[in-house]
């Protein structure tokens, strides 16, 4: 596989509208590795491989273990995640894999009723900014190391 082109380069208004959200999202009250966690769990929903690595590294930098990155992927049988955790994994879930049913009311209202409406907003708009990513690096087929 090869890189088929640099967005960046091609469209460099299109990347500064991507950079526009990225940094509302830094400007976010979401902790790092929550963020991380969903950009993660995201990037592995889409077969993202750039974004897997790129994240999986940034979660390490930020002090997040490696047992719980690998569990990530299986997070729904692992014990490693917190209640919030979970509600917050189980929005990316349903709002990467949209589908028919959406997200569920009992999945917004577990995440509204832990996290409120101001960081349950964040934490969508985490969600969709990761998804907007990821299809940028894999319909250009962005390479991460090797």
């Amino acid at each position: 596989m090869k890189q088929r082109m640099n967005l960046a380069d091609i469209d460099p208004a299109a990347y500064k509208a991507m950079r526009g959200l990225e940094e509302y999202m830094a400007q976010s009250e979401l902790n790092i590795l929550l963020k991380e966690l969903i950009k993660i769990r995201t990037s592995q929903i889409n077969g993202c491989a750039y974004c897997i690595e790129m994240h999986a590294l940034k979660a390490r930098e930020n002090g997040e273990t490696e047992k719980r990155i690998y569990a990530i992927s299986a997070w729904r049988e692992s014990p490693l995640f917190s209640e919030e955790e979970r509600a917050v994994l189980q929005l990316t879930d349903e709002l990467t894999k949209l589908g028919e049913e959406g997200v569920k009311d009992e999945t917004y209202d577990k995440v509204l009723t832990i996290f409120g409406e101001k960081k349950l907003a964040e934490i969508i708009m985490q969600i969709i900014t990761i998804n907007g990513w990821n299809r940028f690096a894999i319909s250009t087929r962005m390479m991460h190391n090797k």
